[in-house]
């Protein structure tokens, strides 16, 4: 099992071989030669070398948010190295996927961390810590990040403002050391500025074919924005929509769970993935 996540996998790893892998110059990885070029193929050609590596033949692959935008590529481009996919908290959004007349509103984070140098002075102002604390209460709310005209992104977060009960001081500490070390260049370049994932041949519908598990946060900002810019974004994801990329598609819902569903939820989060693991592990086998 690989996944492209940090999700407190103790459980997982007591039941299955597991191995992580982390963006490049996010955390505890070494820098990429040049960050701002860096794409997703890079992360998806990262899984295929790990593979090689460790001479496995076929995985499990566990991503988390954009994560799953990787794991989703990957399916697509090495279907014959996936027994199966879990996305927590991404639908699989294929070309063509918004609107014709979708626009993202000026002040929506995603289109200000788009804007080289612009997220870099906001973070600029503020320690690493401080940071992610931001982004922490920011994601873990229903409503979707959005700054007035004179306003950025971190100032929508007052200082007084309490972690999650789930995020604690100790949690804080850790992330903000890793991002302390390592910056928010790379994780501002992929997946906010490399806007291109391969999704395979242009000919014909991408399809994934592996088994896959969506597990969404039902309070999950992610979905408010599926439901008012995505074309027919509600029945896309509450339907059958999906199922026309992901035809083995099961779909789970986390009462009152949020963008960070795995770790204000992990025991829950954690089961629903072992079930799907045992009840698909003989796909792995080859």
């Amino acid at each position: 099992m690989v996944h492209v996540a940090s999700p407190d996998d103790r459980s997982l790893k007591r039941r299955f071989q597991s191995h992580c892998s982390r963006f490049q110059r996010i955390g505890l990885s070494d820098p990429p030669a040049e960050p701002e070029k860096a794409s997703f193929a890079d992360f998806v050609n990262d899984i295929v070398s790990i593979l090689h590596s460790l001479s496995i033949s076929k995985v499990f692959v566990v991503a988390k948010d954009f994560g799953s935008m990787v794991a989703y590529s990957f399916a697509l481009l090495h279907p014959e190295k996936v027994a199966g996919l879990i996305s927590l908290g991404m639908a699989f959004m294929p070309p063509g996927s918004f609107k014709p007349n979708f626009a993202l509103p000026e002040g929506f984070y995603v289109t200000r961390w788009q804007e080289p140098g612009r997220a870099e002075a906001d973070f600029g102002r503020l320690d690493a810590k401080t940071v992610v604390r931001n982004i922490y209460i920011l994601f873990s709310k229903s409503e979707v990040p959005i700054a007035n005209e004179n306003q950025e992104i971190m100032d929508l977060v007052e200082p007084t403002t309490p972690l999650p009960t789930w995020f604690t001081e100790e949690d804080l500490a850790t992330y903000g050391a890793l991002y302390e070390r390592s910056g928010f260049r790379t994780a501002l370049q992929v997946p906010y500025r490399a806007r291109h994932l391969d999704v395979g041949p242009n000919e014909h519908d991408p399809i994934v074919e592996a088994p896959t598990l969506l597990i969404m946060g039902e309070e999950d900002y992610v979905m408010k924005i599926l439901d008012e810019w995505m074309s027919d974004g509600r029945e896309y994801i509450r339907g059958d929509g999906m199922k026309k990329y992901v035809p083995n598609l099961e779909t789970l819902y986390v009462p009152h769970g949020c963008h960070f569903v795995h770790e204000q939820f992990p025991d829950q989060v954690n089961q629903l993935i072992l079930n799907f693991l045992d009840r698909n592990k003989q796909l792995a086998q080859v």
